[in-house]
């Protein structure tokens, strides 16, 4: 039987949402004594743990079909591969920071500096776009000392709270990119291994859509309905339920997770009452 071949990041956060992600989706991994590659029970597929940066390289030459990873590091490795989702988690930005006692002043700052980071093509692209001309220091780890030891005099690194740069004398003073985790796939895919990949795509889709929605139910005065219906118009429209009190009825619908404190300030002055929101464990469309 066919099988999908998918590489996720051999350790880290990225790696723990990866697996998170296909678990909500029903499929079964056992890796417990992490080995580099593991089958699903239940699904046909494959997963190999990888260094994130190899990961594309990975894809491109078909060893895996389909990887999850960092956007930042599929651009940077810059390899013939398709984006295929973008999987709203691992959420970061890739920012040129400076020791914090520095003065500012724009991004001519960097004009003849140097600046040290482990991802070279970014920043390189970043600077020609802008016409700066500053030297890229390439270094694999440990960015954000590159200041205080005298390699550099800015970094260009991943920032997620800004808390280790603080940490190390820097503040933060543009952001270039802002990355999650993407899914990306190979060009050649075969048959068999699209049709798991469609279905798999369908499984994601369906976890991320309750993760961004919340079930809501409430009860109005009949009166409001209309006023209502056209602040929560749920997948199609809610579901309205008569109550036993004359001239009352329980809506039920759908609401977006980043509209909701706004929505519900709405619906109150509508007239609703007893809001109850809920989270939803699946959702298909």
């Amino acid at each position: 039987m066919s099988k999908l071949k998918i590489a996720v990041q051999k350790n880290g956060r990225l790696s723990e949402k990866s697996l998170a992600l296909l678990s909500e989706c029903g499929i079964k991994i056992a890796n417990g004594d992490r080995k580099l590659k593991a089958e699903a029970k239940n699904y046909p597929i494959e997963v190999l743990f990888l260094r994130d940066d190899d990961i594309p390289q990975y894809v491109e030459q078909g060893v895996v079909d389909v990887g999850i990873l960092g956007e930042n590091e599929v651009l940077e490795k810059n390899k013939s591969v398709d984006l295929i989702e973008r999987l709203g988690f691992a959420s970061c930005r890739l920012s040129l920071a400076i020791p914090k006692d520095e003065i500012y002043t724009g991004l001519l700052y960097f004009d003849g500096k140097k600046v040290a980071t482990s991802y070279p093509r970014i920043i390189s692209e970043f600077f020609r776009s802008k016409n700066i001309h500053a030297e890229i220091e390439e270094i694999g780890g440990s960015v954000e000392i590159a200041t205080g030891i005298g390699l550099a005099d800015g970094i260009f690194d991943i920032v997620s709270t800004g808390s280790t740069l603080l940490m190390n004398g820097l503040k933060e003073v543009e952001t270039v990119l802002k990355s999650e985790a993407v899914l990306i796939g190979n060009r050649n895919l075969n048959e068999a291994s699209q049709k798991i990949l469609d279905n798999l795509l369908f499984r994601f889709k369906t976890v991320r859509n309750a993760t961004e929605n919340k079930y809501i139910l409430l009860n109005a005065p009949n009166t409001a309905i209309p006023a209502i219906c056209k602040i929560l118009p749920g997948i199609k429209s809610p579901t309205i339920l008569p109550l036993v009190e004359a001239g009352w009825s329980s809506l039920h619908s759908v609401v977006k997770e980043d509209e909701f404190w706004e929505v519900i300030d709405q619906l109150k002055n509508c007239g609703a009452q007893g809001i109850l929101v809920i989270p939803i464990e699946k959702m298909v469309n």
